[in-house]
């Protein structure tokens, strides 16, 4: 069984999970991990010109047995130079004469939201870009975008996890009224960032009834949402584990809700979560310093 794709506003389709090659693969080389990715089961690549990556990603669809015509492509303008230049240096990178979705990838970039958006509007009529859509867009500039623009944003891609579900719900309730996607990049926070938080009890439970890892469950919740995933890892090991999700039976309206209530409590924080993060450490340096303190008293 495999994710599947979801038809976007446009009339096109998107696999619902992407392999990743920004966050910590930014100006690395990613040919391999991208061939791996794809040789595992991922059709979905996602990148962005402030990643660097997009030339590695270009060597990489040329270097798989996979035809371009089975892939899909997400990259983004990331405000480095003009949105034109920008498409041409992201297709020349690629080797490739369109993408599948060209995002705005920060509010930030954008100077002159109608003018802007009207530029990728143009880039979808001259089929540079299958689709437009935009990222970390929140509700109220979303809701403005919507009112200027001739064509809607099919996606807009966000930070989504448990711990921020609550302060999102309204946009995604938005997006999904527009036929606008979510897709939701560090959705492991509640595993990479905040271990021991309010969500792991909940999640862990559902793991245990599904036979399933936590990180499972979690891309099981994002999915639950009807929000679709990029993620991404080095580990052969992770990836099939991530694509494994396609496989298990949806969580039960029960587990949704506790996942939900226990993220509103939102995350740990402080020292605590520091401690936690870095269990390990602040082990050895304890055990060092009773070492210390035994020899000094000779108590041994």
């Amino acid at each position: 069984m495999t994710f599947g794709t979801v038809k976007l506003n446009d009339g096109h389709e998107m696999p619902v999970i992407a392999f990743g090659t920004g966050s910590k693969w930014k100006g690395q080389d990613v040919t391999d991990y991208v061939i791996q990715a794809i040789e595992t089961g991922f059709s979905h690549i996602d990148s962005a010109q402030w990643y660097q990556t997009e030339d590695s990603v270009g060597r990489a669809l040329r270097d798989t047995a996979v035809e371009r015509s089975e892939l899909y492509i997400t990259t983004k303008w990331s405000g480095l130079t003009s949105i034109p230049e920008a498409i041409e240096n992201s297709l020349t990178n690629l080797g490739v004469k369109n993408v599948d979705l060209y995002l705005i990838h920060n509010p930030h970039f954008v100077k002159d939201l109608e003018a802007d958006w009207a530029e990728f509007e143009k880039i979808k009529e001259s089929g540079l870009s299958k689709s437009i859509g935009v990222s970390n867009f929140d509700l109220q500039l979303l809701q403005k975008l919507v009112k200027v623009a001739k064509v809607k944003p099919a996606v807009n891609q966000i930070l989504f996890h448990p711990y921020n579900y609550a302060e999102n719900k309204e946009l995604l309730e938005y997006s999904a009224k527009h036929g606008i996607v979510t897709e939701a990049y560090s959705s492991l926070t509640p595993i990479t960032k905040y271990p021991g938080g309010p969500v792991d009890e909940p999640v862990q439970a559902a793991a245990k009834r599904l036979n399933a890892s936590p990180t499972q469950v979690i891309l099981a919740w994002v999915r639950s949402k009807g929000v679709a995933i990029v993620t991404t890892s080095s580990s052969k090991e992770h990836l099939q584990e991530y694509l494994g999700v396609a496989d298990l039976p949806a969580l039960t309206d029960e587990e949704v809700a506790a996942i939900d209530e226990a993220g509103a409590k939102g995350p740990p924080s402080g020292i605590l979560t520091k401690i936690r993060r870095n269990k390990h450490v602040f082990t050895a340096i304890w055990l060092v310093q009773m070492c210390l303190v035994l020899y000094t008293f000779r108590w041994y």
